[in-house]
């Protein structure tokens, strides 16, 4: 059994629940597997009228976990050898389009940090609720990579110029910020998630299910004229892992210090040229 994500059910809702609160959720491989593998099943589920999509532990997702690539940050492929994190990261793209094409309705419920591949997952959701404590961020470039496969649903739920200007800044945040950029729609008070969600669920099985699902497709249509990124997204984050600025932006995270490439916090005195 996959206890990476949970999966409740009560009447025609389900709850998935991702569930590693020591990670905060991090997007294992083990995770996006069971996210996926329950797309598929909810996609072919007639009894099914929404799914709720949550965290454990106080937390929504803390993003990409690099799980067994870690040592692979840095190192170029040898000459003719096929590089493993294009698969992987290409199956996180699957599960972006597999989530963002459900029939039935998607409410993210989210309480604490949606960072990096976890806000790509809210951005799939048709209706975000999140506490006030709940934070967001695409921090990739502050670390020397791509914010790939999220790029497009953060484009398609903010819109160009707010897209641009989070994705380019890796900037947090806070749950009332989300809301004025169009991301969350609602923020509730702290510990009041739960009865905001079943408010919402109620409000959204008001809809026939249907009816839904022929809406949703509608909407989804609008997208069919923009070009599947996935693979390409997939070959720009591997190529960009293997490369100098994620070693640098990685490492420089792990030792909390600034990267090469960020300025110098205020106070910093510059170095000394000519003097050791």
């Amino acid at each position: 059994m996959n206890r990476a994500l949970i999966v409740d059910r009560e009447g025609a809702v389900e709850r998935w629940t991702l569930n590693d609160p020591a990670s905060r959720n991090a997007l294992s491989d083990a995770m996006v597997v069971g996210l996926y593998a329950a797309c598929l099943r909810a996609r072919d589920d007639p009894t099914l009228r929404g799914v709720v999509l949550r965290g454990a532990g106080g937390a929504f997702c803390a993003g990409g976990s690099l799980g067994g690539f870690a040592h692979a940050i840095g190192q170029p492929l040898q000459p003719g050898e096929t590089d493993p994190l294009i698969a992987v990261n290409r199956g996180f793209g699957d599960l972006l389009h597999a989530l963002g094409s459900l029939p039935q309705w998607l409410l993210c419920a989210v309480d604490g940090p949606a960072m990096g591949g976890g806000f790509g997952l809210v951005c799939c959701a048709d209706i975000v609720l999140a506490t006030e404590r709940a934070s967001f961020a695409t921090p990739e470039v502050t670390l020397g990579l791509p914010p790939a496969q999220i790029a497009p649903f953060v484009w398609r739920r903010l819109g160009d110029a707010t897209a641009r200007q989070c994705l380019l800044s890796g900037a947090r945040w806070s749950a009332r910020e989300a809301q004025a950029a169009g991301l969350v729609n609602r923020v509730v008070a702290d510990g009041a998630i739960d009865a905001a969600v079943a408010e919402a669920t109620a409000t959204l099985n008001r809809a026939a299910p249907g009816a839904v699902a022929a809406t949703k497709q509608l909407l989804l249509r609008l997208c069919d004229d923009r070009p599947d990124l996935r693979d390409e997204a997939a070959i720009a984050f591997a190529s960009a892992l293997r490369g100098p600025e994620a070693a640098a932006g990685l490492a420089a995270f792990a030792n909390k210090r600034p990267a090469p490439w960020a300025p110098e916090p205020p106070g910093t005195e510059p170095p000394k040229v000519g003097r050791s």
